[in-house]
């Protein structure tokens, strides 16, 4: 069996409104995208903002003394903070350097973080 779209066009051009009929509310043929705007604001965007800010903040809070694992997995002590980049502990005698980005947790609070807080 052939098929042919040209074969349809008339069909096609049957299925138009006639011209005296009314068109639709341009309005009501936008909610739909708008309605998935707000499903995709309050399911993904929303979301990953929370998620940024919070990260934001780890990164701020990190001290000297802080047990950390890093986006890559390494476990490590911070020996020392700079601004951008902190020295992290991983064994007696190795340091390595990396971006403060790449702190994914804290595990454990260093004992002068906790006593400054306690004071406060």
């Amino acid at each position: 069996m052939f098929f042919s779209a040209t074969a349809h066009i008339p069909l096609l051009l049957d299925a138009a409104p006639a011209a005296g009929a009314q068109a639709p509310n341009p309005i009501t043929q936008f909610v739909p995208l708008i309605f998935i705007g707000l499903i995709f604001y309050f399911l993904l965007i929303r979301p990953q903002q929370k998620q940024r800010k919070e990260q934001q903040k780890l990164i701020e809070s990190i001290k000297t003394g802080d047990k950390v694992v890093t986006s890559s997995g390494i476990y490590g002590m911070i020996s020392n903070v700079k601004e951008r980049t902190v020295m992290l502990k991983v064994a007696d005698n190795v340091k390595i350097e990396i971006d403060k980005a790449a702190v994914a947790s804290v595990l454990d609070r260093s004992s002068e973080g906790a006593s400054d807080e306690s004071a406060s």
